[in-house]
C-alpha cells in the first residue's frame, strides 16, 4: 500500500488475508477499488478546497514517483490530459466522465477536472 515513506498515509492490503467464496466455474476476471482516503492535514473531497484538492493531487503525483519497481506506474491528472489518452481510459472502462448525480449532491464534482487524476501500475 502507500505510506510514509512514499510522503502519503495509508494501509497495505495483505492478500492472504482477504478471503471469499469464489465460484470456480465463475472465476474472477477483473476487479476494481475505488478508494477514499484521508491525509493529515486535508478533509474528504466534498469538505475540501479547490487549493487543497490540487495540494493533495500535487503530493499523489509526487509520492507515485517514489514507489517500489512493483507499485510502479503512471498517474494521468485530468487537468490538461490528451483527447486520446482520454478516450482510451475510458473505452478500456477505468476512466468516467463527469456528471453522476450522486456525486454532484455530494460535492464531489466542484472544479472537476481539477485536482484530479487516474494512478495505474504497470499492469493496470
Amino acid at each position: 500500500g502507500i505510506n510514509a515513506e512514499y510522503g502519503v498515509l495509508g494501509m497495505t492490503i495483505w492478500s492472504p488475508k482477504l478471503v471469499g467464496n469464489v465460484n470456480p466455474d465463475a472465476p474472477v476476471k477483473s476487479t476494481r477499488i475505488r478508494v477514499g482516503r484521508s491525509i493529515n492535514g486535508y478533509g474528504l473531497s466534498p469538505g475540501i478546497t479547490k487549493e487543497q484538492r490540487l495540494a493533495v493531487e500535487q503530493l499523489f503525483a509526487s509520492a507515485s514517483k517514489k514507489f517500489p519497481e512493483n507499485l510502479a506506474g503512471e498517474y494521468y491528472p485530468l487537468t490538461g490530459m490528451d483527447e486520446e489518452v482520454r478516450k482510451q481510459l475510458v473505452d478500456d472502462h477505468f476512466l468516467f466522465m463527469s456528471g453522476d448525480p450522486n456525486l454532484k449532491v455530494a460535492g464531489m464534482e466542484r472544479d472537476w477536472p481539477e485536482g484530479r487524476g487516474i494512478f495505474h501500475n504497470k499492469e493496470k
